[in-house]
């Protein structure tokens, strides 16, 4: 006699097995001459112990190094995990949106993101946040903390927003900046990767814009563990292309202040406080960077630099009143640098 339970059983056995066919989780790596670094990105992507399946779509940009020839030896031995496109001609400096590009052939319910450069820390990161993601489907981009690290991935500093796990607010997300969360932290539904608002396609870089267009489609949650090592230093990256000088910081300061325009305009000005007070803030950064220590008198500076901890206002205050002793300590660590 067939028993309820051993239906149920049934039911939940083909719903695991379901589980387990689908394609869970797409991994959305960009590479671009990262010889010394895609080795240890898809190793920690390999590496990962999930109870799904999950691809790892890579869109190496017509790197001239070695990195298209490693992504190749790893495909051989991972056929069916790793699915890589290799370009002819690089796109990116012809304004095409390689994230797009690489997402669209996406099969997974989320997506994760790590550039070429970057890694992951924990084998059971992916599991944690789907995990997480699962159980609250409200949740719209989850992330974790993460470590700064230099080109021989030595620590720098953390990336560590919270102290213990937290959903932050869409205001936090506008006012935290690119620098909030670290970009190889991110999964989210992929359903919200087509039809992306006008501030994301208008803006100087994407990861800034699309945590908040993922802020406003619903929750972003916070694990507060150590699972990924991003990157800083790489030649030829954004950040040290677009953040070498003084005069390229200002235009980028100049291009997110038009994208934050943009996003203030489709939300109606809901999140305008929010808007202007993280303009301010990078007016601030401008300020010090070009030593014009009179703008602190500015109330909306006044405001800003009460925020900082104690360890930024005293490099601030050193810069104001030992501006030569500042200037002599870059000369002696950039020349230590050398000699290394």
């Amino acid at each position: 006699m067939f028993r309820i339970s051993d239906r149920n059983t049934a039911e939940s056995l083909k719903r695991e097995l379901i589980m387990k066919n689908k394609t869970m989780v797409s991994v959305n790596c960009i590479t671009y001459n990262h010889e010394n670094y895609i080795a240890e990105a898809l190793n920690s992507f390999i590496m990962q112990k999930t109870s799904f399946n999950y691809e790892i779509l890579i869109h190496d940009d017509a790197s001239t190094d070695r990195t298209a020839e490693i992504i190749r030896d790893y495909e051989q031995k991972y056929p069916d995990l790793i699915k890589p496109i290799y370009q002819k001609e690089n796109l990116y400096s012809k304004d095409v949106d390689i994230d797009d590009l690489n997402t669209e052939r996406a099969t997974g319910k989320y997506i994760a993101v790590c550039e070429g450069d970057d890694y992951w820390l924990d084998p059971l990161k992916l599991q944690k946040q789907v995990d997480y993601m699962e159980g609250h489907p409200e949740c719209t981009l989850c992330v974790h903390a993460a470590y700064i690290v230099n080109v021989i991935g030595r620590k720098i500093k953390p990336v560590r927003p919270s102290v213990g796990n937290k959903i932050f607010t869409i205001e936090e997300v506008i006012e935290g900046g690119g620098g909030l969360f670290a970009t190889n932290t991110m999964m989210y539904p992929r359903y919200l990767d087509p039809n992306k608002p006008d501030f994301y396609k208008k803006a100087p870089v994407t990861d800034y814009p699309l945590v908040i267009y993922l802020a406003l489609k619903g929750q972003v949650y916070y694990i507060d563990e150590y699972m990924a090592a991003y990157r800083k230093g790489v030649s030829g990256s954004w950040t040290n292309t677009e953040q070498s000088s003084l005069e390229k910081i200002i235009k980028h300061v100049d291009n997110t202040e038009k994208m934050l325009a943009h996003l203030n305009q489709y939300t109606n000005y809901q999140y305008d406080e929010a808007i202007t007070n993280k303009n301010n803030i990078n007016q601030f950064k401008i300020m010090i960077a070009q030593e014009r220590f009179e703008a602190l008198k500015e109330d909306r500076f006044k405001a800003i630099f009460k925020k900082l901890g104690k360890k930024e206002k005293t490099k601030i205050l050193i810069k104001q009143y030992f501006p030569q002793s500042v200037r002599t300590y870059k000369k002696l660590r950039k020349k230590y640098r050398l000699m290394k």
